[in-house]
């Protein structure tokens, strides 16, 4: 790119040199003809009355002061009786001697040559003759196009030192904002462009940072969504995995009852699945009133093989209405199950009551006393892998408007509060979901 807008910029000087040079060559070369028949007429002049008195009286006049023109007296009958110039009249001077003519000119072998007559009253004393070589009208034109030619060779080479500095000024933060593209092209996202002052160029590399930090954003939301939806489709998983081998360690079972639980559970897989991908997309539609008894119901189908005969226990103590997002309600609980499941003992007991114009759903078991400690910020520093689930269950119910808690380190009891609606005909707004990898996480003794 430099080299182009150096020559682009070194060409466009050259025309216009030339553009500008050819009428002022022509127009000095003019101007030194026309000064050099001046000079002969001139010259001449100036000869002719210095001598008139002497031609008048018959006498040989002095030798005239010679400069650039060469300056010649003759008498009337053509010869050459004082200064330089052929010994005879030459077809100029003959043109004044012969005829009533004030000034004659032409070129005669190579010189310029200006002719006046000298007169005594009505007669003709003599003849001045005035020449110049074309040699001398050469070199002043060819000194003044030289001197041109100089001008403008250094107006073209100052062009290609301002043309080189300006190309480097443009060039460079081009060639940094190239460099970024590269970097983001290889997936570096930190990538950024810096700013050159130059509002176009400025533009571009404004433009191409936040694309890269959408991207950067995105591939944070997809990697988060893997590892949440890894987590999520676990339990599903486990609760099918336990209903089959259950049939096959069951021969008297009927093989129908296994088949049907087994596409219910496989129901459920799908359905979290869409609850997924649902709750990944930044926005929603408005939200719904929450079935909330569909959701218990379902939640203890799903818990049911996966507490292996431990019991669990669903509790409704006329609970409020609420608006929310059955597919974040659902994840969350799931949340809470597996923790339960994972790292508690003892039945699971699900209870859905009133807070004071809020929904709290319990969900407790007797697993070990979490004593003082906050669960949430011990996941903070959870190995990789870890603290996933809480994490999600937490921002899952933050983008509803709610709150997830520990209400009890002993037993182990985490409540999900949900507001309550006061006109269940009117939808409340939807609020923004988080970002499920930015919130604290669990401890990884609470939850995987």
């Amino acid at each position: 790119m430099r080299r182009r807008i150096v020559t682009l910029t070194v060409l466009a000087a050259v025309v216009a040199t030339v553009l500008f040079g050819l009428p002022l060559a022509v127009a000095a070369l003019w101007y030194f003809r026309e000064n050099t028949g001046s000079e002969l007429e001139r010259a001449a002049d100036g000869t002719a009355l210095e001598v008139s008195d002497a031609l008048a009286a018959g006498r040989v006049p002095r030798q005239p002061v010679q400069d650039s023109a060469t300056v010649g007296i003759y008498d009337p009958q053509g010869r050459l009786v004082s200064g330089t110039g052929p010994e005879t009249a030459d077809a100029v001077v003959r043109q004044v001697s012969g005829a009533d003519v004030d000034v004659a000119s032409g070129p005669v072998d190579g010189e310029d040559v200006l002719a006046v007559p000298v007169m005594d009253g009505a007669r003709l004393a003599g003849v001045v003759r005035a020449a110049m070589p074309h040699t001398v009208l050469l070199r002043r034109v060819g000194l003044t196009w030289l001197g041109m030619i100089g001008f403008g060779v250094a107006a073209v080479a100052a062009s290609w030192l301002i043309a080189r500095r300006i190309a480097a000024r443009l060039s460079s933060p081009l060639e940094e904002l190239s460099s970024a593209a590269t970097r983001l092209g290889d997936g570096d996202f930190t990538a950024r462009s810096p700013r050159a002052g130059i509002a176009e160029i400025d533009r571009v590399g404004a433009a191409l940072d936040v694309t890269a930090e959408r991207i950067g954003e995105t591939l944070d939301r997809e990697r988060a969504f893997s590892a949440e939806a890894s987590h999520q489709l676990r339990t599903p998983l486990a609760g099918l995995r336990l209903q089959l081998e259950a049939a096959l360690e069951t021969p008297g079972l009927d093989p129908y009852e296994a088949i049907r639980a087994g596409i219910d559970s496989a129901d459920r897989l799908e359905r979290t699945i869409d609850d997924l991908l649902a709750l990944s997309r930044e926005r929603r539609a408005p939200r719904a009133e929450l079935d909330l008894g569909a959701v218990l119901a379902e939640l203890r189908d799903a818990g049911a093989p996966l507490l292996s005969g431990r019991g669990l226990r669903v509790e409704v103590q006329d609970p409020p209405t609420v608006r929310a997002s059955a597919a974040a309600v659902r994840q969350v609980l799931a949340v809470l199950l597996d923790n339960a499941t994972t790292h508690g003992c003892g039945p699971v007991t699900v209870v859905a009551r009133d807070a004071g114009g809020a929904l709290a759903i319990d969900v407790a078991d007797d697993g070990p006393d979490l004593g003082d400690t906050d669960a949430f910020a011990l996941a903070r520093t959870a190995p990789p892998g870890h603290g996933i689930g809480l994490r999600l269950a937490r921002s899952l119910a933050e983008a509803e408007g709610g709150r997830l808690r520990l209400s009890s380190p002993h037993p182990p009891t985490f409540t999900l509060l949900l507001p309550a609606s006061d006109d269940p005909a009117e939808p409340a707004t939807p609020a923004e979901p988080t970002e499920p990898a930015r919130q604290a996480e669990p401890s990884p003794a609470v939850a995987e």
